[in-house]
């Protein structure tokens, strides 16, 4: 098999609670996917994979097949080999290099493993969602966290690129839980993480819960400070952060689709932005004095966060620093892309 891109180009192929043998609390698949429940068949596949080839960009060579929104080896034998085979035999024809799933972490185990041997599977993500058992066991999850360490291990063992999905913001969690999660997640030692944060869903059991008053979900504030801290303990363990945030579509943004919590379609960027912007502040208050104009310098690619959605971190430093009548962004290639330096306006940066 080639070498597997660190961002793989994904075709996404979705299974609404296909496999699932019951309902977690905060769940309803339909909306966050925005598909219905029939299972894929093999001219479905063939067209969404004609359809993403077209648009592949150059340079993205390892491309999966990825099957989503469901417990994928929760599903009968046969139809995950009719699946799989229909997957493979685009690897087989050299247009596409791997396979990738999604599932929990109490359906891996050697006889499922066994299967899958037969077939080009790259990558498997597991619904972690916490690693605090009082949590797992209010959302109904239907396994431990000792199920996901299992599984983890067993699925680094086969030689699969592992990727685990993480939620925040579950009813019992407070923040010492979502850190001591996070820390266990990466002990477990990824490939890459998803942080989810909640949202509370119509049609979720979840749902009858908040508007009885008995669930509170995360606001957006909260929400952001508490996922900032769960990226950086990722960061320092090295495990690659890929998604933060639901990913938007015309189902969660009808109207009455999210009943409450934090679901903002620029979540990432707003989470990272908070990160920039704490980084900032780090420099700025170890400075002895600090100069009535401030440049401050982070990597071409992160200028953006730097200033914040709608500038939102340039106002933030303005009310934080009113002896500082000017800041500018400046960039500079060789900052990595989560720090910031501190200069004088006007100081000479490298060539």
């Amino acid at each position: 098999m080639p070498a597997r891109d660190p961002k793989p180009f994904v075709i996404p192929m979705f299974i609404p609670h296909s496999g699932c043998g019951h309902r977690c609390t905060f769940c309803n698949q339909h909306t966050v996917t925005g598909q219905n429940t029939r299972i894929p068949e093999t001219a479905d596949l063939d067209a969404e994979v004609h359809k993403y080839l077209e648009y592949r960009h150059l340079g993205r060579g390892f491309t999966e097949i990825s099957f989503y929104g469901g417990n994928f080896l929760g599903m009968e034998t046969a139809r995950i080999r009719r699946l799989l085979e229909a997957a493979t035999a685009w690897v087989r024809a050299g247009k596409v290099q791997g396979i990738r799933f999604s599932t929990r972490p109490d359906t891996i185990d050697a006889r499922r493993l066994d299967l899958l041997a037969a077939y080009p599977v790259s990558t498997v993500e597991i619904g972690v969602q916490s690693m605090d058992d009082a949590v797992l066991d209010r959302i109904k999850r239907g396994h431990t966290a000792a199920d996901c360490i299992r599984a983890a291990q067993m699925l680094k063992n086969g030689g699969f690129r592992l990727g685990c999905q993480f939620m925040t913001g579950l009813p019992e969690e407070d923040e010492d839980s979502a850190v001591g999660s996070a820390g266990a997640i990466a002990e477990m030692k990824p490939d890459f993480v998803r942080i989810y944060p909640l949202v509370v869903l119509s049609g979720s059991v979840l749902a009858g819960q908040y508007r009885a008053g008995r669930f509170a979900p995360l606001d957006i504030e909260a929400c952001i400070r508490r996922m900032a801290k769960l990226y950086r303990i990722f960061s320092e363990n090295g495990t690659p952060v890929v998604r933060m945030g639901l990913q938007a579509s015309e189902d969660l943004n009808a109207p009455g689709a999210v009943l409450a919590g934090p679901y903002h379609p620029a979540m990432g960027h707003m989470v990272l932005s908070r990160i920039m912007l704490e980084n900032a502040r780090h420099q700025l208050d170890a400075a002895a004095e600090l100069p009535e104009a401030v440049s401050l310098r982070v990597h071409p690619a992160s200028i953006s966060r730097m200033r914040g959605l709608k500038n939102a971190n340039m106002d933030a430093l303005k009310r934080l620093y009113p002896e500082v009548r000017q800041f500018d962004v400046r960039p500079d290639p060789q900052i990595a892309e989560e720090d910031v330096l501190v200069d004088p306006a006007g100081s000479a940066l490298p060539v």
